[in-house]
């Protein structure tokens, strides 16, 4: 991104509009912009103004014209910022999240993918991270040995991009099959009506069809990434004791009476969560994904032997 203040501002960025975050932006030397540049857009500016540690920048344009760079600082370097007034009211919604224990529980132990990039550090809270390879879903809880309930952690973006592309369905399909799920969001549900890269309708329409599918899993909208992080901290932590009390419910039933939930309906036999399947699949020295929905042939192989 060129900017026309002094000899010219060079940033390089993510995106061409901070449309749903902040985006972070990295000063680099005027030189470094390109004699012939690919231009991915180019739009006229009404003005561009330095106020001290920021810049105001106006676009001449109808819509998503009004935007600020902020010069600041993270982790002790230097950074730059560059925001919406929606956005930056977003990332400071004025609440203060609580550091009480979630469910009386002292010490969480929390299972964190593998795979998750930019995970939770869940700071203030009385939480143990473990990182694991999970079926399912970016957090978890286990008990026994046994993940009874995990959270599948969403920006806006990513949430659009894998409802359209398919992945959200398998991913909200295989979170089903665990006793307690859900997918939390870092944003508002009010920023689906702001796209403007996709219909709306769309997005909110396959959202819905979601949770119709797959009731049991919901899909929360936290507002931002520390709500995110707050909510999913208190949901594992209510799973945590939920499933130690069921555990202790069923131990005192007897090993004849499964918990409720577990039951079978007269003449019929419950189907296995995917994780078990998964995992018998590998050890049986099957070729499946590490995620996803498996293939029928992997379904049919796992019926045939044990007599379905």
């Amino acid at each position: 991104m060129l900017l026309p203040l002094g000899d010219g501002l060079v940033f390089r960025t993510s995106d061409t509009w901070p449309r749903t975050k902040a985006l972070y932006c990295h000063p680099v030397a005027r030189d470094e912009w390109p004699a012939e540049p690919e231009l991915v857009e180019r739009t006229p500016i009404r003005s561009c103004v330095r106020r001290g540690a920021a810049i105001d920048l106006v676009l001449e344009r109808g819509r998503e014209n009004r935007s600020q760079l902020v010069y600041t600082t993270a982790r002790g370097r230097d950074v730059v910022f560059w925001q919406l007034p929606r956005t930056r009211k977003q990332a400071r919604p004025d609440v203060r999240t609580p550091t009480a224990r979630a469910a009386g529980v002292p010490d969480l132990e929390i299972v964190v993918d593998t795979r998750e990039q930019y995970a939770y550090r869940f700071a203030g809270q009385q939480v143990t991270t473990v990182k694991r390879a999970l079926a399912c879903g970016d957090y978890a809880v286990t008990v026994e040995g046994r993940v009874v309930a995990a959270v599948e952690r969403k920006s806006l973006a990513d949430l659009v991009s894998s409802l359209l592309a398919g992945t959200l369905r398998y991913a909200v399909g295989d979170l089903a099959a665990l006793p307690r799920a859900a997918v939390v969001v870092e944003d508002r549900y009010s920023g689906v009506y702001r796209l403007d890269r996709v219909r709306p309708a769309v997005v909110a329409d396959g959202l819905a069809e979601l949770q119709v599918r797959w009731p049991t899993v919901p899909i929360v909208f936290a507002e931002t990434r520390p709500l995110a992080e707050q909510w999913t901290y208190r949901y594992l932590a209510a799973a945590s004791v939920w499933g130690r009390t069921e555990l202790a419910v069923a131990a005192r039933l007897g090993p004849d009476a499964p918990p409720p939930e577990t039951a079978a309906a007269p003449g019929t036999t419950p189907a296995p969560p995917t994780s078990e399947v998964r995992a018998w699949a590998r050890a049986s020295g099957l070729d499946v994904p590490d995620r996803g929905r498996l293939r029928p042939e992997v379904w049919a192989a796992w019926r045939a032997a044990h007599g379905q």
